[in-house]
């Protein structure tokens, strides 16, 4: 049910599943972005093993998900990051890639708190010529 499932060093140091709006898929999260937007490619995991943190690879996933989004005509990539428990590091991270706060929201009966996150892309208008 992928749109996206990429690994480095065969998923060993690195990897990220992305799923787009049409998943089937039972997460509170996921279906935030379902009710609020039309189309969209939601990243469900990234994983980083813990030797490999510091070493791009994180970023060099996000990259190469964002080339195959907007190949496939998507115009926005959505996640959500944990306020609560705090992850300041993946929240810094999210902002040097690019993504804003769209929202927030408690789960899990209020023992979990989000902020949702989009990146949206131009989408090139056709060059005119005089």
């Amino acid at each position: 049910m992928a749109f996206y499932a990429r690994g480095i060093d065969r998923g060993g140091s690195a990897f990220l599943i992305a799923l787009n709006q049409d998943a089937s898929y039972a997460s509170p999260n996921f279906a935030w972005f379902k009710e609020r937007r039309k189309s969209f490619i939601y990243i469900d995991r990234i994983i980083v093993a813990a030797s490999a943190r510091g070493q791009g690879m994180a970023r060099v996933l996000y990259d190469d998900l964002f080339v195959a989004a907007q190949q496939a005509g998507y115009d926005r990539v959505v996640c959500e990051v944990n306020v609560e428990p705090p992850n300041p590091a993946s929240e810094a991270f999210h902002g040097a890639m690019g993504f804003t706060e769209v929202g927030r929201a408690a789960i899990h009966g209020g023992t979990k708190t989000v902020r949702y996150f989009e990146k949206t892309f131009l989408r090139e208008e056709p060059k005119r010529f005089a």
